[in-house]
């Protein structure tokens, strides 16, 4: 079962950070400068905007590039200082990255309870709130209480972006709680989506043909 919860894992890990990164690091600099130049007007604002917004893409940069080569305690340490300083966007990518750097580290308290805050922050989009919610739960489906943690996961279901990988996640939680049926119909459910990922739907049917063994 832990072999699972970690394939699941790592679909996600760094396919979901590209996403933010692709929507927030190419946008997020003009938008913002847009908006404050609007409203304040003046040139050395503009440009001082621009400059905070470069080296913040330039401070993600290189915590992404520590990551990679194996630094993960240094990599953190920039991540921890960007989600203070910069702009929401980036503050909030530095603090999934964040997450993402200290559970490569080991330090799954310190990433759980980053996940735990962005769940909880009113002030992001809906679209990434759950996302915490879903990788709280991931982080946790292989000790934590199966039946708090599928409650968490029941509304990400309803039509969501993450409804494919919760789907998955309530069939595994349910495994845990030894009920088969439930198990089998949120298996069939993924398997049976053509919208689900390859890789969720293949693990579902492979799930279902291993509980009708």
């Amino acid at each position: 079962m832990a072999d699972i919860f970690e394939e699941v894992d790592d679909d996600l890990k760094e396919e979901n950070y590209k996403k933010l990164w692709d929507r927030y690091g190419k946008y997020a600099a003009a938008l913002v400068v847009l908006v404050l130049f609007g409203a304040l007007g003046g040139v050395g604002w503009r440009d001082y905007v621009k400059s905070r917004q470069i080296g913040y893409s330039d401070e993600f940069g290189r915590a992404v590039e520590l990551a990679q080569a194996g630094n993960n305690a240094d990599a953190a340490s920039v991540l921890s200082r960007l989600a203070e300083d910069a702009n929401s966007g980036y503050a909030m990518l530095a603090r999934f990255r964040e997450a993402a750097t200290r559970r490569m580290n080991k330090e799954n308290s310190a990433a759980i309870d980053i996940y735990e805050t962005l769940a909880g922050d009113q002030s992001i989009e809906p679209l990434y709130r759950d996302l915490a919610v879903l990788l709280t739960v991931m982080m946790q489906a292989g000790s934590g209480d199966p039946a708090g943690l599928s409650e968490r996961l029941i509304p990400l279901v309803d039509g969501g972006p993450w409804r494919h990988s919760a789907g998955e996640y309530l069939g595994l939680l349910a495994l845990r709680q030894g009920d088969v049926p439930a198990a089998r119909k949120r298996f069939q459910t993924v398997a049976d989506d053509p919208e689900a990922p390859a890789g969720i739907r293949g693990r579902a049917a492979e799930l279902l043909r291993t509980l009708d063994r």
